[in-house]
């Protein structure tokens, strides 16, 4: 396997519980595939103690670093933070709860060594329920035809990737990040391996139903034309549809002589008041970006960090 010199982001809310073993763990696995690494803790102003003990890990380990967010971003956000102050070539981002295996690193950095920039580590087997699975699998297909990579469906938090492909979104500004499609600017190589993932029951996931809806808006009308285009041709084909009722409504007048009713008419009206209404609510979704933008709301604000100087060995 080629040598790798390893940054690992972790983004921290209510990690309190797991990040010990979860560094001690990774002070296991890393020593084992590289002599020149780092972790990097991102608290995402988590409401317990994760903060307090980041510095404690950052002072027991020389390579532990903490950053902690002013205020709460999101996953995505803090996910970046960490992701611009790496310094290694290599980039391995887990989540906090030991969902993700440190033991399983390897897999993503032996799949990168077949040529790929980006490596995912799909799991084996979905870890949530029905409801939920089907919503995550629904909102990866989607990214995956707006990046028009067909790997990306096996898209995880758990991912190795080049470092350098931040290059790629180096001056992005927009506060509602994705950072998967930021990755898809700087390469098309993504891969995926299997790997185990814990089943991580014991901890309520922020990502419900709902979000997850959110997520997949924000992916169409923050990163994608799609919508517009559709709104477009659903305009062609409703014009269309008239045209097809004017000439069918002519022809029952010259035919009969009497056209068709209120009913008729009424049902006519709604439906194309509702498609108007509809995109009108696309339009709606990407001035609501623009809005966003405009702002010049920042990804993420830091509001301090672990200190080199105060680490211990």
């Amino acid at each position: 396997m080629t040598t790798h010199s390893i940054s690992v982001v972790v983004p921290v809310y209510h990690g309190e519980p797991y990040l010990e073993e979860l560094t001690s763990r990774l002070a296991v696995a890393l020593p084992k595939l590289s002599s020149n690494f780092e972790v990097i803790f991102v608290n995402d102003c988590s409401p317990d103690k994760s903060w307090q003990m980041i510095n404690f890990l950052a002072k027991k380990y020389a390579w532990v670093h903490g950053i902690n967010l002013m205020r709460n971003y999101g996953q995505h956000n803090a996910t970046l933070c960490g992701i611009h102050v790496a310094q290694y070539d290599t980039v391995i981002t887990m989540d906090d709860d030991l969902q993700h295996q440190p033991e399983d690193i390897h897999f993503l950095l032996e799949k990168m060594d077949e040529g790929y920039d980006v490596v995912y580590g799909a799991p084996k087997k979905l870890p949530q329920g029905l409801f939920r699975n089907l919503a995550t699998w629904l909102t990866k297909t989607l990214m995956s035809s707006v990046m028009n990579i067909p790997s990306v469906r096996h898209i995880s938090a758990f991912r190795a990737f080049k470092t350098a492909l931040r290059e790629a979104f180096a001056h992005f500004q927009n506060p509602n990040v994705i950072i998967d499609v930021l990755l898809s600017w700087g390469t098309t190589r993504f891969a995926y391996t299997f790997v185990d993932i814990k089943d991580a029951s014991h901890r309520k996931s922020t990502y419900d139903l709902r979000k997850l809806i959110k997520i997949a808006v924000q992916i169409l009308t923050g990163y994608s034309t799609t919508p517009l285009r559709f709104a477009s041709l659903l305009g062609i084909l409703i014009a269309l549809i008239g045209a097809i009722i004017l000439i069918y409504i002519l022809a029952v007048y010259f035919t009969v002589g009497s056209i068709p009713g209120f009913p008729f008419l009424a049902s006519i009206i709604t439906v194309f008041s509702g498609v108007q209404l509809f995109t009108l609510g696309i339009f709606g979704e990407y001035l609501a970006h623009i809005f966003d933008r405009s702002m010049d709301r920042p990804i993420y604000v830091v509001s301090e960090t672990t200190h080199k100087e105060e680490n211990g060995s």
